[in-house]
């Protein structure tokens, strides 16, 4: 069966858009911000210290650099067919043309899970965050007033959500190009003393502390720093251009990987040793950067970082909230989810959605009655493991995708961007997916006795994500899409 060409969301002759479909508000500026700042967060400001501790310099470099090349496959993976089919939701609609409308359903429901568990989060974050200056003040308050803020923000309209993304990210970018310079003056001695040089990426049995094991430890870690870079795709459908803007967010990521992450840590590295046991604290005073801020004189630094990091957990709420709304409004278009979640106010925002997702950022109030830390490590946990999922979804949609395109005498030379190294980059990414969400727990094995409590909140996202989607192959009797059949359309 021969599939249409991809049609565009064009208002009508009255100028008004329909009604039932998202407005395309997005400009290239703020694409390209999504992509910066999607992945620069807490995962950088404060678990990279922990991940140098783990693993030493070079093991944690190794994780970031494994990790970070497989993320930018994923993502050339998803730019390929989000500037062909560029639709809010991507992943459930891909999965569901390209794979089974079962496995669409399924990581759907478990994108969806994933960052409504990290509104959560990161609210449960942002009130640890505040008792940074009020140390008596009442969690409940302060998850209450940031998740409003989320909500008014993702209500306005799609502007909204990308001009907040804009400035959040452009304080995260500023803070970590000025830490860089701030490093590289450090390590040959023209600020904060003495240079270093390579002292302590050499020091003890640096700089690979604890062997490959130490390192395959650190890989969930830096997969977990690097959500948020499929940002770009759920965002591809109210995009105003989305064939230049979506390739030109895409080509930056590589650059993000290379200078935000790699060269970030390596400063670390260079600066601080892996021994310093201030490193493994995920404390606001003990980041990497405030120590080295502090070394280099800047008056308040714990201060600064504190005020950076809160922007860093609000803009990661704030694109969960997004990202989140957006999966569930596909799903209820596609009947996968209750109809009345398709409601869009005049601002084109699915309101249902919004509201329905933000209830679940409720259970970071539970920091209130259960203490912040307890809480905010279980959520974290919980949705470590459905991100990787999303990845895999990823990997093999747009495996299938390309085959299928092929399979229906369709030419490459017609496809407004291209992933480089297929079918390398998607098998990959698939392959290390895997691994690292086989291997992601073995510290719950340490010591000759199990972690259960441990096991069972790293690994609980396998069977949910297995439920849904065998649940709704054998109510639904579907199977996977010949390559034939595989439908290309963007309906308007």
């Amino acid at each position: 069966m021969e599939a249409h060409a991809p049609t565009q969301v064009n208002p009508d002759k009255a100028g008004q858009y329909d009604q039932n479909q998202l407005r395309r508000g997005l400009k290239s500026r703020h694409m390209t911000m999504i992509s910066l700042g999607g992945a620069i967060g807490t995962g950088l400001f404060l678990a990279s210290g922990g991940a140098i501790h783990s693993a030493g310099p070079g093991g944690a470099l190794l994780a970031y650099g494994v990790i970070g090349i497989m993320v930018y496959f994923l993502v050339t993976s998803l730019g390929e067919m989000a500037t062909y089919m560029p639709v809010s939701g991507a992943f459930s609609t891909y999965a569901d043309r390209f794979v089974d409308p079962a496995f669409g359903f399924a990581i759907g429901w478990n994108y969806w899970y994933n960052w409504a568990i990290t509104i959560a989060a990161e609210l449960s974050a942002a009130t640890l965050i505040m008792k940074f200056w009020l140390p008596d003040s009442s969690s409940f308050i302060w998850s209450a007033l940031f998740l409003v803020l989320m909500i008014g923000l993702n209500l306005l309209s799609v502007k909204g959500y990308g001009e907040s993304e804009y400035w959040f990210a452009t304080i995260k970018i500023v803070t970590v190009i000025v830490f860089i310079i701030v490093g590289i003056l450090m390590i040959f001695g023209i600020l904060g003393g003495e240079a270093v040089g390579f002292t302590n990426f050499t020091r003890g049995d640096a700089p690979f502390h604890g062997g490959f094991l130490a390192a395959l430890g650190v890989f969930m870690a830096a997969g977990f720093s690097f959500q948020g870079t499929e940002l770009v795709g759920i965002a591809a459908g109210e995009s105003e251009n989305p064939r230049k803007s979506i390739p030109r967010a895409i080509r930056s990521v590589f650059w993000r990987i290379l200078l935000f992450y790699i060269l970030a840590i390596f400063i670390i590295g260079m600066l601080i040793p892996y021994t310093n046991e201030n490193l493994a604290s995920d404390a606001v005073q003990m980041s990497p950067f405030t120590i080295l801020f502090e070394k280099a004189g800047l008056a308040f630094a714990a201060s600064v970082m504190n005020a950076i990091i809160l922007t860093s957990v609000l803009s990661a709420g704030n694109s969960g909230m997004y990202a989140s709304t957006r999966m569930l409004w596909v799903l209820a278009k596609e009947g996968k989810a209750p109809r009345f979640l398709t409601k869009l106010n005049r601002g084109g925002v699915p309101v249902y959605a919004l509201l329905v997702t933000a209830a679940f950022g409720l259970l970071a109030f539970l920091a209130s009655f259960f203490g912040d830390g307890v809480v905010y490590l279980w959520l974290l946990n919980a949705s470590g493991m459905t991100g990787f999922i999303a990845w895999l979804g990823i990997a093999i949609s747009h495996y299938r995708f390309r085959k299928a395109y092929l399979a229906q005498g369709k030419s490459l030379a017609d496809l407004p961007y291209k992933a480089k190294w297929y079918p390398f980059g998607p098998l990959f990414a698939f392959a290390l997916c895997l691994v690292v969400i086989i291997g992601q727990s073995l510290s719950a094995f340490s010591d000759g006795a199990v972690d259960w409590q441990l096991l069972v909140a790293s690994y609980i996202g396998i069977p949910v994500f297995l439920a849904f989607w065998l649940g709704y192959k054998w109510t639904k009797k579907t199977k996977v899409v010949k390559l034939e059949n595989c439908n290309f359309d963007v309906e308007a």
